[in-house]
């Protein structure tokens, strides 16, 4: 589920009372002091790991997924490969969100890193080799998985740590553009890779862009290591606790995460469905990265209108425009030309980046930092809890009432449960401060 303005104030809504963009009345310093996030070393350092390690990750999927092909022509075992990623997630994300309350966030993070390149470079031999089974690939992706449970909730928290809370939703912002710029470059280079060299050079590609990250979060220099005192003492059951309360106490944030855990369901279903049937009737691999292209393109688009937003209800406009992100399937269920599937895809990559940093700085701003990254990993828990069974069931399903018609039926179910959450009265209601401290006290 990657997440008001800047200054934390509330715009002067319309009627509406949604969001004012800024537009064309933006000054140059205005529009400047956006960007001026990335002057702030630490800062500066995460966002380009972050986008080395982003591009690996939108250049491997495809290749695994091809890789997978290869060997045995099996839409169930992509499934199987991409569900043993994720299970790990699952059931190691609450243990890595006390970790990075506990630890420096950064070395948490870089211990991450060095395990996922590794697993990478493994698999990439293994399918370079020709002598790869599908038991290998997922024993390497459920440690990949493990790694990426320590590696995500310190990721919010290392954020806040390293920038005022004034350019909060700049810097969460930008991330997502990094992360969207990765979409774009990821899936052409996939492409390329696996046409002309084979999948297992993409894997490896993977691995060196966790190389990346670990050297760019080694240069992190912060003023202090946020370190939490009476967490420290408490065993990890009191941690769980804690960040439940927390979770639990607001109901925009369980509202939203478990209406995220669902529609993560149903976008799986999608990514795991959507490269056989491009193979199949779309035109090949290049058909499938052309949407993940545009997709990419969509988000670099919706991080960069995050940027001029200041919604007076983010909330409310937030899951408005993540509706949009059901777009793809249920276009695909219908259409027999890749293009107006890349169209969907750009529309829907809109809506998930507009979402994501209006999210992120909302969850920022109001959980207290000494607990941030444990109800960062409930949130991600409970976004990724669901995918396994889409990723799994995918293939059954698709057997039993074809490739379009399961498309179908979860591109309507991703539309219905994304507007859920607007029947909660908090998500609808819920308003930006009037003033956040531009200092912050770490």
């Amino acid at each position: 589920m990657a997440r008001t303005e800047p200054d934390g104030r509330a715009g002067p809504g319309g009627p509406a009372g949604d969001a004012v963009t800024s537009g064309g009345a933006d000054t140059p310093a205005v529009a400047a002091s956006r960007l001026s996030v990335l002057r702030i070393a630490p800062y500066r350092w995460f966002f380009l790991g972050q986008f080395t390690s982003a591009f690996g990750d939108y250049v491997v999927g495809p290749a695994l997924a091809f890789a997978v092909l290869d060997l045995t022509g099996s839409v169930g075992d992509i499934g199987l490969v991409l569900a043993a990623r994720t299970v790990p997630i699952v059931l190691f994300m609450l243990v890595g969100g006390v970790l990075a309350d506990r630890l420096p966030r950064h070395l948490v993070m870089i211990g991450a890193d060095a395990a996922r390149a590794v697993t990478q470079a493994v698999t990439a031999a293994l399918v370079l080799s020709g002598h790869a089974e599908i038991w290998q690939l997922m024993a390497l992706q459920a440690v990949h998985g493990t790694a990426s449970a320590l590696f995500t909730p310190a990721v919010s928290g290392l954020i806040q740590q390293t920038v005022p809370s004034a350019q909060l939703q700049p810097a969460n912002a930008l991330r997502g553009m990094a992360q969207s710029a990765a979409m774009i470059a990821g899936p052409p280079a996939a492409t390329l890779l696996v046409v002309t060299v084979g999948p297992g050079w993409a894997v490896g590609a993977d691995a060196l862009t966790f190389v990346v990250s670990a050297v760019c979060l080694s240069r992190l220099r912060l003023s202090r290591t946020e370190r939490v005192s009476g967490p420290t003492a408490r065993d990890l059951v009191g941690d769980l606790r804690a960040g439940w309360r927390e979770f639990t106490s607001r109901t925009w944030v369980w509202s939203l995460i478990s209406a995220a855990s669902l529609t993560n369901a149903c976008y799986a279903v999608f990514m795991v469905l959507g490269p056989a049937l491009s193979e199949r009737e779309l035109g090949g691999p290049g058909a499938w990265g052309a949407i993940l292209t545009a997709f990419g393109a969509g988000a670099v688009s919706g991080g960069a209108i995050t940027l001029a937003l200041r919604p007076r209800r983010p909330l409310r406009f937030a899951v408005l425009a993540v509706s949009l992100f059901a777009t793809p399937a249920l276009v695909m269920s219908q259409s027999s030309s890749a293009v107006p599937v890349a169209v969907a895809a750009f529309l829907g990559g809109i809506g998930l980046m507009v979402f994501n940093p209006l999210w992120e700085t909302v969850l920022q701003q109001e959980v207290p930092s000494t607990a941030l990254s444990k109800v960062s990993a409930y949130e991600w828990l409970g976004s990724y809890a669901a995918q396994p069974f889409g990723m799994t069931l995918a293939g059954p399903a698709a057997a039993v009432l074809g490739i379009r018609r399961t498309l179908l039926a979860v591109g309507l179910s991703h539309l219905a449960i994304a507007l859920a959450p607007l029947a909660a009265r908090d998500v609808r209601e819920h308003q930006v401060p009037r003033a956040v401290p531009t200092e912050r006290k770490d």
